[in-house]
């Protein structure tokens, strides 16, 4: 078993802060990224808060990032706003165009933000998460590098390229989060089976020969499978529409790789905004009613498990210890 490191959460900030400085980040880019991986350790997969920050910090100071970037939105249509985020961080984009996203939604009941030219977005659930804390329903898409291919044998033709959706339940009540890959597990989890040295299931990834393996250091340098077989790869051609084509950011084929080289991703992220319906109608109310009768029914509800939100600041913040010591490298030159 990985032993595991716990920080109170201003020390896990303070850490994150100092490496992504350390790293080469401006102050903004550091802000949003320590900002959005809090919250995935909070709240979201622990494989994307910390263990993902580590990609972001390589990423800096090889390149795949730039560190002081200067972001442009525009707003071509009342209700759509479109960025670039000139190879920063996708969360960084988003931040600063948030407020008036916010205020589109509230003004005309759904906005759309889009970007492009931004390194991989991270948990995909922040920002649907980010938009239900206002009372908004949200839907997020985006892709990355080619690493999935549409059936057992075929090319990588798409990234995991996966889809959030956000739906408030009222004050003091996490939103109902569904944020997955369209791939048969996150590339985060083929990863993290790699590096702890452990088997993956069947039926998640295919070695460079196309074949069935359990074996994470292969499917690294094979291809992930998609989920449900040719229903999985529809979702992900989906997705790829969605975050690709609405934003003019390159296909997954064309995408470099977010793990090596020296050259942005450059990828696309699209986030759908939408109001829940009139105030006095209370549909967030009812739909947190609904999701409390399912799970009555035994359905897992994912945000609905009794996690106190927002989380006291007392709560500390776990992460394994590679991954601690790999961060205190970064702040610590």
């Amino acid at each position: 078993m990985n032993e595991e490191v716990e920080l109170a959460q201003a020390e896990a900030e303070e850490l994150a802060t100092r490496a992504c400085l350390a790293a080469g980040a401006n102050t903004s880019s550091t802000r949003s990224l320590v900002n959005a991986t809090l919250s995935a350790a909070l709240y979201g997969p622990a494989a994307l808060g910390f263990p993902h920050m580590v990609d972001y910090l390589n990423s800096f100071r090889e390149g795949r990032i730039k560190c002081d970037p200067t972001p442009t939105l525009a707003r071509p249509f009342p209700a759509f706003f479109v960025s670039d985020a000139d190879k920063g961080i996708a969360q960084l984009g988003f931040d600063l165009a948030f407020q008036g996203l916010v205020e589109a939604v509230r003004n005309f009941g759904v906005a759309v933000f889009t970007q492009t030219n931004s390194y991989t977005a991270g948990e995909l659930g922040y920002y649907v998460r980010r938009l239900a804390e206002e009372g908004i329903v949200g839907l997020a898409a985006t892709n990355a590098n080619a690493m999935v291919v549409a059936k057992a044998g075929g090319p990588a033709v798409y990234s995991t390229n996966p889809m959030a959706f956000g739906f408030p339940l009222g004050d003091r009540s996490l939103p109902l989060i569904i944020d997955q890959a369209s791939s048969a597990t996150a590339f985060v989890n083929i990863v993290a089976a790699a590096t702890e040295g452990r088997p993956i299931p069947e039926g998640w990834a295919v070695d460079e020969n196309g074949t069935d393996t359990r074996d994470p250091a292969k499917a690294l340098t094979g291809a992930l499978l998609p989920f449900g077989g040719r229903k999985g790869a529809n979702i992900a051609l989906l997705v790829e529409m969605l975050s690709a084509g609405l934003s003019g950011g390159p296909w997954s084929l064309d995408t470099a790789d977010f793990r090596s080289g020296d050259a942005s991703p450059a990828v696309g992220l699209t986030v759908i905004a939408v109001m829940p319906g009139p105030a006095d109608d209370d549909r967030v109310g009812r739909a947190h009613k609904q999701a409390l009768r399912l799970q009555g029914h035994g359905v897992f509800i994912p945000g609905v498990d009794g996690i106190p939100f927002p989380r006291s600041s007392s709560h500390g913040v776990k992460m394994p210890r590679h991954v601690f010591e790999a961060i205190c490298r970064f702040s610590s030159t």
